[in-house]
């Protein structure tokens, strides 16, 4: 059951709420990471964006296991996330929408199953579980194509990057507008992980750490553990520094 909606948008520090959530006792966490690690949940977001998921069975199915969420795909679904976990509190993770858009631009720019990602090689010719992986992630593209269109426009579609830095910017104020307008204040924190423990502790009703904030860069940590996967070696997510 999920105690912890993330809502914010990718790129948002989300990567980064993991780790504090996890830290905090409302772990585990679901992230893209689950996604890209668990092959077998790709089914559960085509089912999703495909409307199949209904109610407080159908989402307790996704989330199995999970007692929080942030990013996307789950921070797309907090409209329904909300109304299905009445007593979840929200957390909608937000920064500089000029500053957001190029690190958004990158990440929809380049699809981590691409052939570049791939290093030229085919499927076959990758070590096994980078061929999970990637095999995974091409499977989840007509999901996070769905998802895109919701916010980019109906011709958009992965692999593309964001037309212009004023639609990035529209994009990510409309959403911040809706999250707001759709959740209770008592219920919702606009939290800019910059500003620590301090506001996410008092909001969850917890206690503050005493080591830092937890850091951790979504794109760094993506581009490493795809370098590291095509060298056979494990795909984890990395400490905080």
């Amino acid at each position: 059951m999920l105690e912890v909606i993330g809502a914010g948008l990718p790129r948002t520090g989300t990567m980064s709420m993991k780790a504090a959530l996890e830290r905090l006792g409302f772990g585990p966490c679901y992230h893209m990471f689950e996604v890209i690690t668990h092959p077998d949940h790709v089914d559960r977001w085509l089912a999703a964006t495909a409307g199949e998921v209904h109610g407080r069975e159908g989402w307790d199915k996704v989330f199995d296991g999970y007692r929080s969420a942030t990013d996307w795909p789950a921070s797309h679904y907090w409209r329904e996330l909300a109304e299905t976990y009445p007593d979840a509190k929200v957390v909608l993770t937000v920064r500089d929408p000029r500053s957001w858009y190029p690190s958004i631009n990158m990440l929809m720019s380049g699809p981590a199953a691409s052939a570049a990602a791939r290093d030229g090689r085919s499927l076959e010719e990758l070590p096994e579980q980078a061929r999970e992986i990637f095999t995974g992630m091409v499977r989840m593209r007509p999901a996070l194509d769905a998802i895109g269109r919701c916010y980019f426009g109906p011709d958009w579609s992965s692999g593309h990057g964001i037309p212009s830095e004023e639609l990035a910017v529209e994009v990510f104020e409309r959403h911040v507008a809706a999250v707001k307008a759709g959740v209770p204040a008592d219920r919702l924190l606009v939290f800019d992980v910059r500003e620590g423990w301090g506001p996410l502790c008092a909001f969850l009703g917890v206690e503050t750490p005493t080591e830092p904030f937890p850091r951790l860069n979504d794109a760094d940590s993506m581009r490493q553990n795809f370098e590291r996967l095509l060298r056979g070696e494990p795909f984890t997510v990395p400490p905080p520094r």
